[in-house]
């Protein structure tokens, strides 16, 4: 009985390590997992950070974005990385627009100008005297680079050398074809512009008002224009989205992506 007994507790002290060690597997080889993650993780930053990693720039995530490089998968993000980040913004724009930095304006708990610029040109194109966000001003130098000035070229025939605005910022309400909201426009964090024409080294313009509704290649430069800053703006309206935008394109740095 004894003997039995004994043997009995032994296959049951063996089945209790079976079970551990079963358990144990597992928390054993996720632990090695996370850390082979880890060190591929880790390895592939140096890699994308080491000052001669053979990456170029403009597809390299650690690398801050540059308004000449080219067009990739992760320009947007770094668009949107890059104009949350005051200082990261001034940084992008060094070099490529004429602009200078003030201090922020705060009017209210609702108007203000944070980040605030004071703009006279982005790229090759001029822009009377602006007071804006750095982040509008970010957005403004990749549409003219990237949009604009292609579309000048392919559709006109010339480079595009202003780019004429009816402001940024007015601490006002939304207008709406209802009446005035009662919401806050973005225009009142100077989160958007209001673009109503453009200038060519040509001596030719066109504005909205005359040029939207037209035949010809003045209606097909500013179709081109409005998807262009689509690619740019996170909200987007043409005078196709109601008659309050026929006169032009309000563009935010705000938005859910709207394109009309």
């Amino acid at each position: 009985m004894r003997h039995a007994k004994r043997q009995e507790m032994a296959q049951e002290a063996a089945k209790k390590k079976r079970q551990t060690r079963l358990r144990s597997r597992p928390i054993l080889r996720g632990a090695v997992t996370l850390t082979f993650i880890g060190l591929l993780l880790y390895s592939g930053y140096q890699i994308l950070a080491h000052p001669d990693t053979p990456l170029p720039p403009a597809w390299n995530p650690t690398k801050p974005l540059a308004i000449a490089d080219p067009i990739t998968p992760l320009t947007s993000w770094k668009l949107n990385r890059t104009a949350a980040n005051g200082r990261s913004c001034l940084s992008a724009l060094d070099g490529i627009s004429e602009l200078q930095g003030l201090s922020d304006l705060e009017s209210s708990d609702q108007c203000h100008i944070r980040d605030r610029v004071s703009l006279l040109r982005v790229g090759q194109a001029r822009v009377d005297d602006l007071e804006t966000r750095c982040s509008i001003a970010l957005r403004l130098a990749m549409w003219e680079k990237h949009s604009l000035q292609q579309a000048a070229q392919d559709i006109l025939g010339t480079q595009l050398t202003r780019i004429d605005h009816l402001g940024s910022y007015s601490c006002r309400q939304m207008r709406t074809s209802a009446g005035t909201s009662a919401r806050m426009s973005t225009h009142a964090t100077a989160d958007a512009i209001d673009v109503a024409g453009f200038g060519f080294a040509d001596g030719t313009s066109v504005r909205l008002t005359s040029g939207w509704n037209s035949n010809g290649a003045d209606a097909a430069f500013l179709r081109a224009a409005r998807d262009g800053a689509c690619d740019w703006f996170n909200l987007t309206l043409s005078p196709d989205y109601n008659a309050l935008h026929a006169d032009h394109f309000h563009l935010q740095s705000k938005g859910w992506g709207l394109c009309r």
